[in-house]
This record gives structure tokens, sequence and C-alpha cells, in this order.
């Protein structure tokens, strides 16, 4: 299973820095936005609320954000860990019975728990893949010098956020990954035409691996904000044009935004109803698989004049009868 990477200062908005009295506001603020009691249905909004209160129950409390700056996303490992010696005490602090320790070599290790210990991962990215250093020797003294297995390292996983307009044109993401090693940035390129809730690899850029291995990926999956003005099916874009009634009614043209910063001008001919949808080809999204794009769907919104003119209301008066 890959291990789910979540950044959470990323989630509340808030820089690494941050304060106390910040992080609070910045939740308090965030849970109002997306309480599920103001978004009734919006299972987006529940999950992201799910997602807030997460990030406030770990970087409020000031010992697990400490674990979490330190260890990043597997610091609940190393909590699990450290309440193996007995539930609910710190075998390393001054409390509790006392423990006698010694060091042991991978094959003891092995022995207690087992090939895949819950915790296997976690003593090789902290201790180093084969538990190997100081000039080429082995850190551990004891009956065997075998290596560890060669174990390709685990893949993480992510998500962002970019509006539609920048899912048009393409753009990036800095990835801040935080482990025992410390603190690295991976720059993830996201190209132009993803869909909401697709997935971007960086490969090479997850866990390291054990025993010489490969290192594993970095997933980011995708979500792509509602945009006000344009709503997409495939890879056609759709948008509302309004018309006014002399146009509709005699032809003429009309200017109508793009994704691509630009104004292009739509011909209306005449007679057009309210409701018709008139093509603009290419205009849509860019095509993931090559080069093309769908298409731009514009949507007929006859509007009338304000105040309506007499001679209009008589003219629709004697249409109607």
């Amino acid at each position: 299973m890959p291990t789910a990477f979540k950044d959470y200062y990323t989630t509340l908005g808030v820089p690494r820095t941050a304060t106390d009295k910040e992080i609070r506001s910045a939740f308090r603020k965030l849970a109002r936005k997306h309480h599920p009691d103001v978004n009734q249905g919006d299972g987006a909004a529940e999950e992201r609320f799910k997602e807030i209160n997460e990030a406030n129950e770990v970087l409020s409390d000031p010992e697990k954000r400490r674990k979490y700056d330190e260890l990043g996303p597997r610091w609940q490992e190393y909590e699990a860990w450290e309440r193996a010696g007995k539930p609910g005490a710190n075998p390393f602090s001054g409390t509790g019975p006392r423990y006698e320790y010694r060091t042991v070599n991978p094959d003891e290790l092995e022995d207690l728990f087992g090939d895949s210990a819950p915790f296997s991962d976690f003593f090789t990215e902290f201790f180093g893949p084969g538990t190997r250093g100081f000039g080429g020797s082995s850190a551990f003294r004891g009956r065997s010098t075998r290596r560890a297995p060669a174990r390709r390292g685990e893949d993480i996983e992510g998500e962002t956020e970019i509006s539609l307009e920048e899912a048009y044109h393409g753009t990036t993401r800095t990835v801040e990954l935080t482990g025992p090693a410390g603190t690295r940035r991976v720059e993830v390129r996201i190209p132009a035409g993803i869909r909401d809730g697709a997935r971007v690899r960086a490969g090479g850029q997850g866990s390291s691996g054990q025993g010489g291995a490969a290192a594993g990926d970095l997933y980011v999956r995708v979500k792509v904000r509602h945009d006000p003005a344009f709503s997409r099916s495939g890879d056609n874009l759709h948008t509302r044009v309004p018309v006014p009634l002399a146009i509709a009614l005699a032809g003429g043209t009309v200017p109508v935004p793009t994704l691509r910063g630009s104004t292009v001008h739509l011909t209306i001919p005449a007679p057009t109803q309210n409701g018709a949808k008139l093509r603009l080809r290419g205009l849509g999204m860019p095509h993931l698989s090559g080069s093309g794009a769908g298409d731009l769907i514009a949507e007929v919104e006859v509007t009338l004049p304000v105040p309506v003119p007499a001679e209009l209301v008589a003219w629709a008066e004697a249409a109607s009868s």
C-alpha cells in the first residue's frame, strides 16, 4: 500500500512557521466555509472538512506538531513504535518500568518482527538502507553481516488543487516532503488538459529504496476547482453567452471569452432562439494524448432591453395574438 502524503500546512493554508494563533485562525475560517451544515449534499466539501479537522488536530497539538515536523508523514508510525514497549507509555522516558537496551543486527530484527514487520520500513528509513554507515561498516555488531534484501521504496501519494485555467494551460506545483533525512522539495509538472481526479507521477521521488533498490514514486492527485464561467464535458467546454434581442432576431456578432485569455466574436444567425447552442471548434480543452483540442459550446441567453420599449411590447402582443 502506498504511504499517504498529507501536507497539513498546505491543507490549512499556513506556512511551516505559523504560530498557534495563526493556525487556530486559519482552521476556524476554513471550518466555517466547508462545514457540512453549510454545504449540505456536497461530498467534496464534507471530505475537505475532514481533512481540515485532521490537519488541525495535529498542528494544534505542540507534541504532535513537533513529531510531524521532525518525521513528516510517517510520524504516526514512530509514535506507535514508541508505545510498543508498554501501551500508553514511552519506553524512552524516565517514567514507567525500566528497560535494558542493546544493539541488535538485522537478522535479530527480522527474528523479532518478521520479514514483513509493520515497523520494518520505518527502521530502514530512520537508520538507513541495510543499516550501514560510518565508513561503510555495519552500524550493528552481531552474529551476521548479511545485507538486508533489496526492496523498492514505497510510493507517496498527495493531492493538489488547481484552477480550470491552469488545467487549460498546464502548470507546476512544488511539493514539500519532510522525513527523517530532512525536507526536500519536488517540482511536479501538471500537463495541459489534465482532468479532475487524474494523477501525475514523479518517478523516483517517493521513499528511498532498501538494499540499493530503486526509490518509489510520488503521485499527486489533481483536483480542478469549479469555474464560474466555464464547465467541462470531456475535452469540450461550455459557457453561456448573453445575446441582445435585436441580434437574436436580426443576426450579428457577440464577444465570447475563452480560457486562452482572448475574446473571439461569435456569429449569431437570424433568427436564433434562446437556449440555442453554437460551436466554436478547437477552443475547448487541449487533448492530453497529443495535438488538438475540444470545442467551446456557447449557449445563447437572449436578453431584453431595460426598460422594454413600448413598440416592442406592442409588437410582442401582436405576434402572440
